[in-house]
């Protein structure tokens, strides 16, 4: 089979249209995936700002239970354990009966 000039373009022709179909597969393919991945990033987006504002409430919220804790260690200070009270209440009666 001998190909000439014609013949030779009648395939390249028929090989490009093959190789376009090709390609096009290829990148509506590629296309999808990039799709897919910023569809995938949106939502990571969207995750990553709720986090944030919890992130922020939370951390509002330790400073206020800060605040608190602060506020009782300095109303300790001023009340006495039980053995101290135990021993004052021995102190009042040895007092009282001693009357």
């Amino acid at each position: 089979m001998e190909i000439n000039q014609e013949k030779l373009k009648e395939i390249l022709q028929e090989q490009r249209g093959e190789y376009q179909k090709y390609i096009g597969t290829i990148s509506e393919d590629f296309q999808s995936q990039i799709k897919l991945i910023a569809e995938s990033a949106e939502g990571m987006q969207k995750q990553l700002s709720a986090i944030r504002d919890m992130i922020a409430r939370n951390t509002e919220d330790i400073a206020i239970i800060k605040t608190h804790i602060q506020f009782i260690k300095q109303e300790l200070k001023h009340k006495i354990d039980r053995d101290e009270f135990e021993a004052l209440e021995k102190r009042v009666l040895i007092l009282e009966r001693k009357r």
